[in-house]
């Protein structure tokens, strides 16, 4: 069973939306044979606009589920946000499962086995139809953004001059410019 980590931001959550949104991401249990010992963040915020956004992740040992969504009410975005996790779950389960089978294993335990006759939308396979290797060139973070744009990429490896590090920057939803550094933390 789950338990909840239920917020409001700009609300008061009050026990008839708490149970409502524990009722509701507690529909994701079925999909699992042993329910996983996790908490399920449910995170609800109220704008000037009158629109409500529901955001809900649930870390797993093997799969964080996240979605959110926002409407102009806030147990329709609840309703919303669920049915997104409920395919993501779906999704993920129908994928270990063809994984499973052409390796040739019986399936995992950690879905009910009646859920497999069940219609998955598939968006897309992850089939990889090309491979590029590349060189890397020591340099910082400016050089890359530069590169990155003479490029028309939207993002760029590179290593770090000074710390000899992979790292990558990337260009934002916003236009702006993100920087994934790696190396030991």
């Amino acid at each position: 069973m789950f338990n909840y980590n239920v917020r409001g931001e700009n609300i008061e959550v009050t026990q008839a939306i708490r149970e409502y949104a524990e009722k509701k991401v507690g529909k994701l249990e079925r999909y699992f044979t042993e329910v996983p010992d996790a908490t399920a963040h449910v995170n609800l915020k109220v704008y000037s606009d009158k629109t409500a956004k529901a955001e809900v992740t649930i870390p797993l040992s093997f799969l964080v589920l996240r979605a959110e969504e926002t409407t102009d009410d806030l147990y329709k975005s609840i309703d919303f946000v669920v049915d997104k996790l409920e395919r993501q779950v779906r999704k993920y389960k129908t994928k270990i499962n063809r994984k499973s089978r052409e390796r040739g294993f019986d399936g995992l335990n950690e879905f009910p086995e009646d859920r497999a006759s069940e219609p998955v939308e598939e968006e897309s396979t992850l089939e990889i139809v090309r491979s590029k290797r590349i060189n890397l060139k020591p340099m910082d973070s400016e050089e890359a953004v530069l590169q990155m744009n003479m490029l028309g990429h939207d993002f760029f490896i590179y290593e770090d001059g000074e710390t000899e590090d992979i790292n990558i920057v990337y260009r934002r939803n916003d236009g702006r410019y993100g920087l994934i550094e790696t190396g030991n933390i």
